[in-house]
C-alpha cells in the first residue's frame, strides 16, 4: 500500500494507521485547511478521502475472507466431482469416437490422430528395440517355451538309516568296509 512506509505492514496495519489519520485530524485540525502537493484540502475532504481508503481495505479484506471460503468449498467439491468429469469425458470420447461435432457439442476436442513414424524413425525404433532385448537377454514367448533345462549324471541314493556317532558314519580311508552276514533260514 502506498499509504505504509514499509513493505512488510499488512492491510491491518495499514487500515489501523489510516483510522488513526482520521481521528488525529478530526482531534487536532476540527475546522483546518492545509495544502498538500499544490492541492488545497479542508480538513473535511481529507477525512473523506481517508475514509474512502479504509473502506476500501475493509471491502478487500471481506473479498479475500469470501474468497477463502470459495476456494475451500471449490476444493472440496473438485474432489467429490472431479472424478466423475473425468470418467464421463471418457465415456462420451468412447461413444462418439471421432465425431468431432458431437464431441464439440460436449466441449471436448477431437482424440488426436496418430502421426504414423517415418522410415528413418521407425528403423531408429527397431534398432533401439533390438538393443534393448540383447542387452537385458529378454526372448519371445515361443523362444522361452524351447528353452528346456538337460540334467545328466545325477545318481539318487535313498537313505535307510541314519548313523549314530560320526565316526561310524565316515569310516577312515584305511578302515576295512564291515562285512555283511548272509542271513539265514
Amino acid at each position: 500500500m502506498s499509504t505504509t512506509n514499509t513493505k512488510s505492514n499488512s492491510k491491518a496495519t495499514t487500515l489501523t494507521q489510516v483510522q488513526a489519520l482520521i481521528a488525529g485530524t478530526e482531534k487536532h485540525f476540527p475546522s483546518g485547511s492545509f495544502t498538500l502537493g499544490n492541492t488545497a484540502y479542508t480538513t473535511a475532504t481529507s477525512t473523506q478521502a481517508f475514509q474512502s481508503l479504509a473502506n476500501a481495505l475493509v471491502a478487500l479484506n471481506a473479498a479475500h475472507a469470501s474468497l477463502k471460503d470459495a476456494v475451500t468449498a471449490a476444493q472440496t467439491i473438485d474432489a467429490k466431482v472431479g472424478p466423475l468429469v473425468r470418467d464421463f469425458k471418457r465415456y462420451v470420447v468412447s461413444t462418439f469416437g471421432a465425431a468431432t461435432q458431437e464431441l464439440a457439442d460436449f466441449g471436448l476436442p477431437p482424440p488426436k490422430v496418430r502421426k504414423p513414424l517415418t522410415t528413418e524413425q521407425r528403423a531408429a525404433a527397431t534398432a533401439k528395440l533390438r538393443a534393448t532385448r540383447a542387452a537385458r537377454g529378454t526372448t519371445s514367448r515361443k523362444q522361452k517355451l524351447a528353452v528346456k533345462g538337460d540334467v545328466t549324471g545325477v545318481v539318487i541314493k535313498p537313505v535307510t538309516s541314519t548313523p549314530t556317532s560320526p565316526a561310524a558314519a565316515q569310516p577312515g580311508p584305511s578302515a576295512p568296509a564291515p562285512a555283511q552276514a548272509a542271513p539265514t533260514k
